[in-house]
């Protein structure tokens, strides 16, 4: 695993900041999309990425790298099933936000 080229994926990937994703995990609309029992894998690995967010690079371990690299695909692969027309109150851009992607942030 290349860790430069995983950090510069997900950095690309992600475009939400930790408090931004963490206010956003909270919302009604953030846990009623995604698959699992319980919590979704989405809301799981929101919770993650803002915890490696706030982890300094160089501290970051393999694990963090191989689920940063988890995120970069899935938000690679989700983005384009972009739906047709205005995505504002969308499942498939809620469950991006759970992945730490709003695709509406410039």
């Amino acid at each position: 695993m290349d860790v430069e080229d995983v950090e510069k994926r997900f950095g690309e990937a992600v475009n939400m900041t930790p408090k931004e994703l963490e206010d956003w995990l909270e919302t009604d609309e953030s846990k009623s999309v995604g698959v699992g029992d319980g919590e979704s894998v989405g809301h799981r690995s929101g919770r993650r990425i803002v915890e490696i967010l706030r982890t300094k690079k160089a501290d970051r371990t393999d694990d963090d790298h191989e689920h940063m690299q988890k995120v970069a695909a899935y938000v690679a692969r989700h983005s384009k099933q972009r739906p047709k027309g205005d995505v504002t109150d969308t499942k498939w851009r809620y469950s991006l936000m759970n992945w730490g992607n709003d695709p509406l942030k410039e």
